[in-house]
C-alpha cells in the first residue's frame, strides 16, 4: 500500500497512562469519546492500512467469539496516518470512473472505540522485550505483535520523476499514489495523438496487475473515442513477461498483439526528462535507451520500508520473515510476533485480495498461540487476486496460489477466468469497493469465504 508521511508526536508520555480524547471522524479532541492511551497491551498491530485494521477486528472478534473477550483497548494500531486509503480505486480513478475521494477516509473514524489508536509510527522493533518504540521515543510493550505496515515506494529511484508528478503539464503521471491518481486520467483523457508509455519495473510491486490495467483502460478510452489510430501505446516492463502466471501472461500476449500494443520486456525505467519528453531505460545488459513519450504512465520501485529493514525481525531482504504457511515469525524465539500483506516475506503477490485470505489465517495462530502456547491448524496456501482490467466493461479475473498455480472461484460456473467478462468488471468497480468500505476494514470480509469467517482443521 502506498505509504503516508510519517510524522512523530510528542502528546503521549513515556510511561503512565493519560486519557484522551478523540472525535471518531476528524481525529480531533471532543468530550464524545475518550481513549486510555497506556504503555502494556495485549496486541499491537503495527499499521492501519488494509491489513492492520482488517486483522485487529479480526483479532478481537476472535476472541470474543471463543468466550474469551479482550478487554476494550487491549488491542491498539500504531499508525500515524492521517487517512486511510483503498489504494485498488486509484486505477479506477486513473480511468476516469470514479473520483478519488470516494477511496479516501479518516484512519480515526474506521477504529472502533474497542480497539486503541495511538497516531504515531513504529521507530524500532525490540522483540527480546517484547516491546516497539514509536518516533516520539514512547515505548509500547505487548504480548502479541501484528505487523502490517505495508511497503515503501521509491519515487527518488526515478531521476527527475518526482519534479514531473507535480508539474500539470509534464504528462507523467502514476495511479500508486492519491495524490496523482486523478492527473493519471486528465492525461489520459487530454491525449489526441502520440506515444502513450506504460511502465512497470522489475521486482516486488503492490499489485502486479496495475501498471498494465491502466494501460488496456487508456487503449481502450482511444478506440471508444476515435483516437487510437493516433496514438500508439507501449509496455516497457522490467519483467520478462505480461505475468507471472503462465497462464495469465499467455493470454495477456495474445490481447496485447491482437490489440496492436508493443512491449518490450526487461526495460527498467531510470529517468524522465519530462521536459523533452524522454524517458531513459536501462536493459538487462545495462545498456540504456531514451524513448520519445507524449504520456508517460510510471509504475515507480518498491521495497521493505527503512525501520523494518535491518530489524531484528526482517529477513536479508528487508521483509518480515515470517512462515509462510502460518503467518507465525521463523524464529522460536519470537513466536509471538506474526505479520501479513506487503512487509511480509510471504511469497505471493502483495495485493489487497490476499490479504483477505491471510488475516484469517494469521488471527486463528495468533488465538490458539495465546490460548494453548501452539500455532493452530490454519494453513495459507498463497491465495491471491488481480482483478486485471481489460477494457470498459471487461475484466480477466486473475486468481492463483503458491507456486504461480490457478485457483479460480467462478471458473466451474462461468468458464475459464482468463477470458475477460463484465460481470468480473463490476465486481471490481461495485462490489469490492463496497466490500471494503462495509466489511474488510471491519474484519467481516473473508475474500473468497465472502461474509464467513472460515475454520480450520
Amino acid at each position: 500500500m502506498f505509504v503516508a508521511h510519517r510524522r512523530a508526536l510528542s502528546v503521549f508520555p513515556r510511561r503512565g497512562t493519560v486519557t484522551v480524547t478523540r472525535n471518531a471522524s476528524t481525529a480531533t479532541t471532543s468530550a464524545t469519546e475518550s481513549t486510555t492511551i497506556r504503555d502494556k497491551y495485549k496486541v499491537v498491530v503495527v499499521g492501519g492500512g488494509s491489513g492492520g485494521l482488517n486483522v485487529a477486528n479480526q483479532i478481537y472478534d476472535r476472541f470474543k467469539a471463543a468466550g474469551k473477550q479482550l478487554n476494550k483497548g487491549d488491542v491498539l494500531v500504531l499508525d500515524a496516518a492521517e487517512y486511510h486509503y483503498y489504494q485498488p480505486g486509484w486505477t479506477l480513478v486513473g480511468a476516469g470512473l470514479r473520483p478519488k475521494t470516494d477511496f479516501r477516509r479518516p484512519l480515526a473514524s474506521l477504529v472502533p472505540d474497542y480497539i486503541s489508536h495511538i497516531p504515531e509510527n513504529v521507530e524500532s522493533f525490540s522483540p527480546a522485550t517484547s516491546s516497539v518504540v514509536t518516533q516520539s521515543g514512547r515505548s509500547v510493550t505487548y504480548e502479541s505483535l501484528v505487523v502490517a505496515a505495508g511497503l515503501g515506494i521509491n519515487w527518488d529511484a526515478i531521476s527527475g520523476l518526482t519534479k514531473a508528478l507535480s508539474d500539470p503539464s509534464s504528462g507523467v503521471s502514476s495511479i500508486y499514489s492519491y495524490n496523482t491518481c486523478d492527473k493519471t486520467w486528465s492525461d489520459i483523457d487530454a491525449l489526441r495523438s502520440g506515444n502513450a508509455l506504460f511502465t512497470q519495473p522489475a521486482g516486488v510491486v503492490k499489485c502486479a496487475g496495475a501498471p498494465q490495467k491502466i494501460m488496456w483502460m487508456a487503449w481502450d478510452r482511444y478506440r471508444k473515442t476515435n483516437r487510437g489510430s493516433n496514438i500508439k501505446v507501449d509496455f516497457y516492463s522490467g519483467m520478462p513477461s505480461m505475468f507471472a502466471v503462465k497462464k495469465y501472461a499467455e493470454a495477456l500476449t495474445a490481447l496485447r498483439i491482437e490489440r496492436g500494443v508493443g512491449a518490450e520486456f526487461q526495460h527498467n525505467l531510470v529517468s524522465v526528462d519530462a521536459g523533452n519528453r524522454k524517458a531513459k531505460f536501462k536493459k538487462a545488459d545495462e545498456t540504456t535507451v531514451d524513448v520519445d513519450f507524449t504520456l508517460l504512465h510510471v509504475t515507480p520501485p518498491m521495497g521493505p520500508l527503512d525501520f523494518i529493514k535491518g530489524s531484528p525481525i526482517a529477513d536479508a531482504a528487508g521483509w518480515v520473515q515470517v512462515d509462510q504457511a502460518t503467518l507465525r515469525h521463523v524464529k522460536p524465539e519470537f513466536g509471538n510476533i506474526f505479520a501479513l500483506g506487503d512487509c511480509s516475506s510471504l511469497p505471493t503477490s502483495k495485493t489487497a485480495a490476499a490479504i483477505t485470505s491471510q488475516a484469517p489465517v494469521l488471527t486463528e495462530n495468533l488465538f490458539s498461540v495465546v490460548d494453548t502456547g501452539n500455532v493452530g491448524n490454519a494453513k495459507y496456501d498463497g491465495y491471491t487476486s488481480c482483478p486485471l482490467l481489460t477494457g470498459y466493461g471487461e475484466l480477466m479475473l486473475a486468481e492463483f496460489k503458491y507456486g504461480l498455480e490457478p485457483k479460480e472461484s467462478f471458473a466451474n460456473y462461468l468458464g475459464d477466468q482468463k477470458i475477460p467478462r463484465r460481470l468480473y468488471y463490476h465486481l471490481k468497480k461495485d462490489l469490492l469497493p463496497w466490500a471494503y468500505w462495509n466489511r474488510m476494514v471491519h474484519g467481516k470480509w473473508f475474500g473468497p469465504s465472502g461474509l464467513i469467517r472460515p475454520t480450520f482443521s
